[in-house]
């Protein structure tokens, strides 16, 4: 098991401590599954994941017992990232998806959070396009009302579970102002009629990615999520929580290295001794754990600020997202080097956490646009 002392940092208690050690059993009793066929693994995924209450974190509804905890999600993705890329895409989309509804929903759109925390029903985050992926206030696609309906006209690229998702939360142009002020978000049925899957995308960490073209889809007035006009802040406020578990899955990769490093390093013999030995390795060593622990230092700091009544936590999210991600990539590309030529074997744990980190640099926002964030917020501040 990877150190686990970081739990009794301050961030934490006795409750989130419990969900790291179920979380830690539910992974050693469910994985790894078959991951021939994307599509039917990642809804098996979901549908243990809902079965054994885990999916309840992601989406709760207002009134209930235990709230949104930030911490709480940070911490699953971040064991579930270490065991496994897909699982935690799995988990983590369930979450996006239906995020917007559980934060800004009406009562009758919250009874899909029933079926996307049971495993029932899967979601999606439909807001990227062709030419608007870090650019959100200038998407294309359209919402015109007719009478008791919007009718949603345009293409969404990159939408993760695209293709198998049971509900879209779509951002559409609805034309209430320019730019930012002029998109809603809308609920729509994954089977609505003239909704199709334009391409299925291939990448380097596979996983269940689309196209999805929408030529004329109806859907009632009743299917906006907020009121007309609200679609960015509501996007910009569910990125705002979930950017900081994007933090938190690439940490798990992280630490999956820096175990699987020091594993190697013990046990590869060079030089007549252990590779450990070697004062380059010690200093690479040491420097993985450096950039692991203040990764997570910025992770969880972002989820308690969450947790702890902040109403935004841009700032802080995005921070932890840019260091996170950057730094993550560093300690990966480090055990891949010091694994030799075993790091580059296909199907190798370090193989793949090198291809399974890659896209957390640019996905929910990309580096750079982290910077800009950042930026902006300590000039607004100042």
């Amino acid at each position: 098991m990877s150190d686990q002392s970081f739990l009794h940092w301050p961030f934490f208690d006795e409750r989130h401590r419990a969900i790291a050690q179920g979380i830690e059993s539910w992974c050693a009793a469910n994985l790894p599954v078959d991951e021939g066929d994307l599509d039917t693994a990642c809804r098996d995924l979901v549908r243990r994941l809902g079965r054994d209450g885990w999916l309840k974190h992601t989406a709760p509804d207002h009134d209930a017992a235990v709230p949104l905890d930030v911490r709480t999600l940070c911490l699953i993705r971040e064991t579930l990232a270490r065991h496994d890329a897909l699982v935690d895409f799995a988990f983590a989309m369930q979450g996006l998806g239906a995020g917007p509804i559980s934060l800004f929903g009406n009562a009758e759109q919250r009874g899909w959070l029933a079926r996307t925390r049971s495993g029932e029903a899967i979601g999606a985050f439909a807001l990227s396009e062709q030419q608007s992926g870090s650019d959100v206030a200038n998407i294309a696609m359209t919402a015109r009302r007719d009478g008791n309906s919007y009718v949603l006209d345009g293409e969404k690229t990159w939408i993760s579970n695209g293709g198998i998702a049971d509900l879209y939360v779509v951002f559409a142009r609805s034309g209430e102002a320019p730019g930012a002020k002029g998109i809603s978000a809308f609920i729509v049925p994954g089977d609505a009629a003239h909704l199709s899957v334009a391409e299925r995308l291939d990448v380097i960490s596979p996983h269940p990615l689309a196209r999805i073209a929408f030529d004329r889809v109806r859907v009632p007035t009743s299917a906006m999520i907020g009121a007309p006009g609200e679609g960015f802040k509501i996007a910009m406020a569910t990125l705002d929580v979930f950017r900081a578990t994007v933090a938190a899955a690439a940490l798990g990769f992280a630490r999956r290295a820096l175990d699987e490093t020091l594993k190697r390093a013990r046990s590869r013999r060079l030089f007549d001794g252990a590779l450990a030995d070697l004062q380059l390795v010690q200093g690479a060593i040491a420097e993985m754990a450096v950039d692991v622990d203040a990764a997570a230092l910025l992770v969880y700091r972002a989820a308690w600020t969450k947790d702890s009544g902040a109403a935004r936590v841009t700032r802080e999210a995005a921070m932890a997202k840019l260091f996170a991600t950057e730094q993550a990539q560093r300690v990966v590309d480090k055990a891949v080097q010091l694994h030799g030529g075993d790091g580059v074997r296909r199907g190798h744990i370090v193989e793949r956490l090198y291809r399974d980190i890659r896209a957390l640099r640019i996905y929910e926002g990309a580096s750079e646009v982290q910077k800009v964030v950042i930026a902006r917020q300590m000039l607004v501040g100042g």
